[in-house]
């Protein structure tokens, strides 16, 4: 008896496509001969290779770059695989689509590049070799395995590089809201820059180069896919605002199951997401469907940043 493909719990609220939603989509995917009829910002999924792609595109249109590359290490892509390799190989690699990104970038764009233990040394190195670099965002993953012999790899980085001296930065645009411990007052007992609400007492606070307050897409979130490195919204809203203006391009060369496109939309950008991976692309179109009657990103909402775990007062 053939077997048949395990069946999903009702709570399970993992994205999938019917056959239906792929007949309806696939028209929507831009193949790379159309990326070199572009002239401006556009909103685009391209089923394309990134090597081809960031070829084809047309020069001095993103305003920001946020790049989500395998890292390096077994990992398998729907039918795909990428293969770990040694350190040298792998910085030629991300050099062989790096250095196409200057002639794409404006004077004052900024470029996002995730990374892991493995890679990060390796993505510092290259960027360093054409953008002027600012800092390294480490992010928690609360997921991960553990091991007996060694520490859970429980981190992420993503490395911040700017075309030149001057680029977007709206700070204001990611502050955390952060829950008070010791409530200072004045001398009347107002609360001293920090304020209660009904969910409790919450302080604003400037954004550090540590997140703690990211949740990793699993089976009961509806953002979530079958993409096996997909990243939390949270996380890509929090480079789009700060990094970008409203009606800015921001382009993602490995989009995968297209978080980037997604949030960019929610956000009022323009956006391309290139991705050689037709499934992957479909499922960005029908997440970009979604987006339309729905742009909350969870733990975001009225333009403020909650903790892990914390809800915004209803």
């Amino acid at each position: 008896m053939a077997s048949q493909k395990k069946s999903r719990s009702p709570r399970n609220r993992t994205l999938s496509l019917s056959e239906a939603d792929r007949d309806r989509l696939l028209p929507r995917l831009t193949g790379t001969d159309a990326l070199h009829e572009l002239t401006s910002a556009c909103d685009i999924t391209a089923c394309a290779d990134a090597l081809a792609a960031l070829d084809a595109l047309p020069a001095a249109t993103v305003d920001l770059v946020i790049a989500d590359p395998p890292y390096n290490l077994d990992k398998v892509f729907n039918k795909r695989k990428f293969s770990a390799v040694d350190n040298d190989t792998y910085c030629a690699w991300l050099d062989s689509w790096i250095a196409k990104l200057p002639r794409l970038l404006k004077p004052n764009a900024s470029i996002y590049i995730c990374g892991d233990w493995r890679s990060s040394a390796a993505i510092q190195a290259i960027g360093s070799k054409y953008f002027k670099v600012h800092n390294r965002i480490t992010w928690e993953r609360e997921k991960g395995r553990g091991s007996l012999t060694n520490w859970k790899n429980a981190s992420e980085d993503i490395w911040f590089f700017s075309v030149g001296r001057e680029y977007t930065f709206n700070v204001d645009a990611v502050k955390v809201q952060r829950r008070v411990i010791a409530p200072y007052t004045d001398k009347t007992g107002a609360p001293k820059d920090w304020h209660r609400s009904k969910a409790g007492d919450f302080r604003l606070t400037h954004p550090s180069n540590l997140w703690t307050d990211l949740t990793v897409p699993f089976w009961s979130m509806p953002e979530n896919t079958d993409h096996p490195t997909q990243k939390p919204e949270k996380l890509l809203a929090k480079l789009i605002l700060t990094s970008s203006n409203p009606g800015d391009l921001v382009l993602d060369p490995f989009a995968g199951a297209g978080t980037t496109s997604v949030v960019a939309k929610k956000l009022q950008r323009h956006y391309i997401g290139v991705e050689i991976d037709e499934t992957y692309c479909l499922l960005t179109e029908r997440r970009l469907e979604i987006a339309e009657d729905n742009p909350a990103i969870q733990g975001y909402q009225d333009g403020v940043f909650w903790e892990r775990n914390s809800q915004p007062p209803r």
